[in-house]
């Protein structure tokens, strides 16, 4: 069953690719890098690993990515990984660009395993990269040109890194698709919204503790008493005490 409030950014490096044929085939994925929001924010629950493949890095790929064989020399096969990649990433939506290469890769990744998984089996698998043909027809959708057009930082993207890709792509999927998700984000909340709202809470705790007051009605004797006084504070006001005439215009009718 598919989760549609968690979301999985993610992004893979290989051994390289096809040109002709299944862009996969004989190949293998050397790196995973996954962001994981909730509601659209962030959790810190990222997966991250390199894999150690059963083959060697192309020159070109190591040109892309930067990783070398030496680099994966002591890291886990793919079969060690497997099974955590696959609990991580079930009954999310995957967020990937141009996410047939790298599903392609996944599941050819889960046959040479016997693993009988697919991606689209266990994910919703949304491609970004089609997102943003859609939203810009006719320019460059790579992720380096939507972080310019988004005004999103990619400073630190040198070489391709499958987790800061996947970084990257969260923050302009976010960018892309309306941002916050919250007005009021409750980690960046003006302070006069926090003050009114406190104040608004006092108000209604007084009105509610004011509606469970109970009404003492005063006896005759101290109803008189109070006329009495009235009268003498009206007699010393020159007929100006405002309780007095009052009085007189409730009695009067």
């Amino acid at each position: 069953m598919i989760n549609p409030d968690r979301q999985i950014v993610l992004d893979t490096e290989t051994t390289g690719m096809n040109q002709i044929g299944a862009h996969y085939e004989g190949h293998c994925i050397i790196e995973i890098g996954a962001v994981e929001m909730i509601n659209r924010k962030y959790t810190g629950n990222n997966f991250h690993i390199y894999i150690k493949p059963d083959r060697l890095v192309d020159p070109d790929a190591i040109k892309v990515h930067g990783i070398t064989d030496e680099m994966l020399a002591d890291k886990p096969d793919f079969k060690t990984i497997a099974q955590d990649f696959i609990e991580y990433i079930r009954g999310a939506e995957l967020l990937i660009h141009n996410a047939p290469f790298d599903v392609g890769f996944m599941d050819y990744e889960f046959r040479k395993l016997g693993l009988d998984i697919k991606t689209n089996d266990i994910c919703l698998v949304t491609d970004t990269l089609q997102m943003a043909r859609q939203m810009y027809p006719g320019k460059r959708n790579s992720l380096d040109a939507l972080c310019d057009r988004l005004g999103i930082d990619n400073s630190k993207r040198t070489l391709h890194g499958a987790l800061l890709d996947a970084e990257i792509l969260a923050d302009v999927y976010l960018s892309m698709t309306g941002g916050q998700t919250s007005l009021f984000d409750e980690d960046h909340v003006d302070s006069s919204i926090i003050q009114a709202g406190a104040n608004m809470q006092a108000l209604q705790s007084a009105v509610n503790f004011s509606q469970n007051l109970k009404v003492l009605q005063p006896t005759d004797d101290e109803l008189q008493a109070h006329l009495d006084f009235l009268k003498l504070v009206n007699k010393k006001s020159d007929g100006k005490c405002f309780w007095s005439i009052r009085t007189g215009d409730e009695t009067s009718h």
